[in-house]
């Protein structure tokens, strides 16, 4: 196929962070053999105006390149986007936030349904979200698929962690929904170890000068994979997670995990893999940071959880879902008998 992809969020030089389970699944994409021209953001910044030059380059490259499918990631704005750039049927795909802001912003809503029913296929990265998205949007009742991104299982591997103390990794931006001060004020109820955050945002303030605390603020995404190898737990425990990206990627490094129940985790942390959490509940979190500390290490059911979301599985189904858009298309255009 000629997959035109179009997307927000995808790493650049300046972010290299910056989406990265979208080009992940468009490794995988192209690896299997389909041809592939990108229509894509790669930066944070801009504004409202980054996404009329990223309308600009959907629409020069649908003319150039002439796709089978068009593949976006995120509903609004890019879906939208996508849908208008090109004639060819749209698959899209849901992460999170694109559903939550239906019915927190104005318009959204309505921009939204209009994708939906434009789309030939809506795909959530977890039932939780496509639950979510169901209940906003009628549109997408009965429409809309289930495919995570994935994890890349060679860069992510497992390795023996390193004696001594417990060591907590929270991998993330330090942001209200990823509930760092709670996890930090739980991992001081424990009295030992540390406490690692590899991330930053407008909450770094509340985590400085707290003991056994370390803030490494940014880390480039390739170094992600060691900063696992020398912890214990990786943590997560944010007031809703729509799939759980950095857990998936901890499992498969063979680390236990200590996770929130809100959102898409219970979908794949079995018990042997770590704890799921109410995230309100420090002493809660506090149990679990202990409890976790306390599996395998490493943990071969975190690995073995992970092992069934290997990223080249999740693009095989990738693939059907757009390989029947295009058939369903061709089946369209072919005269009546």
């Amino acid at each position: 196929m000629r997959i035109l992809l179009v997307s927000q969020m995808y790493p650049g030089d300046s972010e290299p962070d910056y989406g990265v389970f979208v080009r992940g699944l468009e490794q995988a994409l192209a690896a299997r053999g389909h041809t592939i021209e990108r229509a894509v953001l790669t930066s944070r910044g801009g504004g409202k105006a980054k996404y009329a030059r990223l309308a600009g380059r959907a629409i020069v490259a649908a003319r150039r390149f002439r796709p089978d499918v068009v593949y976006a990631h995120f509903l609004v704005p890019t879906g939208l986007i996508g849908g208008l750039a090109s004639r060819a049927p749209l698959v899209v795909t849901a992460h999170g936030q694109d559903v939550a802001n239906v019915g927190s912003i104005p318009g959204v809503r309505a921009a939204t349904t209009a994708v939906v029913r434009r789309a030939s296929a809506v795909i959530a990265v977890s039932d939780y979200l496509r639950r979510e998205l169901e209940a906003k949007i009628p549109a997408a009742r009965g429409r809309t698929q289930v495919v995570d991104s994935g994890v890349d299982l060679e860069r992510f591997r497992p390795s023996a962690p390193p004696n001594g103390p417990p060591s907590f990794l929270c991998l993330g931006s330090l942001t209200e929904r990823k509930n760092v001060v709670r996890l930090a004020r739980a991992f001081e109820r424990l009295g030992e170890g540390t406490l690692t955050f590899a991330g930053d945002g407008p909450l770094r303030a509340e985590l400085e000068g707290r003991k056994g605390v370390r803030l490494l603020g940014a880390v480039p995404y390739e170094q992600i994979p060691a900063l696992v190898a020398v912890s214990h737990v990786v943590c997560q425990p944010s007031l809703v997670e729509p799939f759980g990206q950095a857990l998936l990627e901890g499992m498969a490094c063979g680390r236990s995990v200590v996770g929130t129940r809100v959102g898409g985790p219970p979908e794949f942390v079995p018990p042997e893999a770590g704890i799921l959490v109410d995230p309100l509940d420090e002493q809660a979190i506090a149990a679990a940071l202990r409890s976790a500390a306390e599996l395998p290490r490493p943990n071969p059911a975190a690995r073995a959880a992970a092992e069934r979301h290997d990223v080249n599985e999740q693009a095989c189904r990738v693939e059907a879902v757009l390989l029947e858009a295009v058939r369903g298309r061709q089946g369209e255009s072919r005269p009546a008998a």
